[in-house]
């Protein structure tokens, strides 16, 4: 089974969804970027005219757009650099094929989204999130690298500053604050907040609306517009090795072994 399903949400349209499958929770291992990235592509060479990110939805426990990393995994490499560059890259990779896709793309955010998740919607054109079944659990999006012992790179930090603002930024990126649904949207940080079965449908109702705007116009002010995305996630403004520098701290990694550690409770 591919860990992203590939489907048409309107055929008629060129409304193609792509669906992130990796239970549990969706964690971004390298088989998972590689495999979104290849859906990207191929969604558009198959005539793709817009596209909906969402992800499986459990029924038997808490629901998870993505959540983020498989941090786990990339412990687990200890000191092999190579493979841990290699397992960020894929993940970069991914979240590059969002910002430069050349039609337009909504994250149909049925979870929580933290850390990789968040930025993988952040490439995104639009951001609609459930709501939460049980109002005294909200669910959350947010970058909480920080948290972790992490450094958010510069090029995802220009992400939120884009939807949010650059002050408010700066105050979500260094608690490493996750927010909930109904915040997130006070904020900018999602577009819309519906019910859990009303996301996909959104969203695409949402791109429906472009795809009957004149296309030429549409998708090259689209392509002015989100310059500063593509931009935003290119090498040099992620600086990869100087992140993995950080991921070796001792500071770092006692860190991210307590993350484990309290999601194996």
């Amino acid at each position: 089974m591919s860990l992203v399903q590939t489907s048409w949400l309107d055929d008629a349209a060129g409304i193609a969804e792509l669906r992130l499958a990796r239970a549990p929770v969706n964690a971004l291992d390298p088989e998972l970027c590689t495999a979104l990235r290849e859906a990207v592509d191929s969604s558009v060479a198959n005539g793709a005219r817009a596209i909906v990110l969402s992800a499986d939805r459990r029924p038997d426990g808490p629901t998870v757009f993505s959540a983020g990393l498989d941090v786990p995994l990339l412990l687990s490499l200890g000191d092999d650099r190579e493979r841990l560059r290699a397992a960020w890259e894929s993940f970069f990779d991914a979240a590059r094929a969002l910002a430069s896709c050349p039609v337009p793309v909504v994250a149909a955010i049925g979870g929580h989204a933290p850390a990789g998740g968040c930025v993988l919607a952040l490439c995104c054109d639009y951001r609609v999130m459930a709501t939460s079944a049980d109002p005294d659990k909200p669910l959350r999006i947010g970058l909480n690298e920080t948290q972790v012992g992490l450094a958010v790179p510069e090029g995802v930090q220009r992400l939120l500053r884009r939807v949010v603002g650059a002050y408010r930024a700066e105050r979500l990126l260094v608690a490493g604050e996750m927010v909930d649904g109904a915040h997130a949207q006070a904020i900018g940080l999602v577009d819309a907040l519906v019910p859990a079965d009303d996301v996909t449908g959104h969203a695409a109702a949402w791109l429906g609306r472009l795809l009957a705007l004149p296309q030429p116009a549409m998708l090259r002010t689209r392509a002015i517009a989100r310059a500063d995305v593509f931009e935003a996630m290119q090498p040099e403004h992620i600086a990869l090795e100087s992140f993995l520098d950080a991921w070796y701290a001792p500071a770092t990694q006692q860190a991210l072994h307590a993350l484990v550690a309290r999601l194996r409770k």
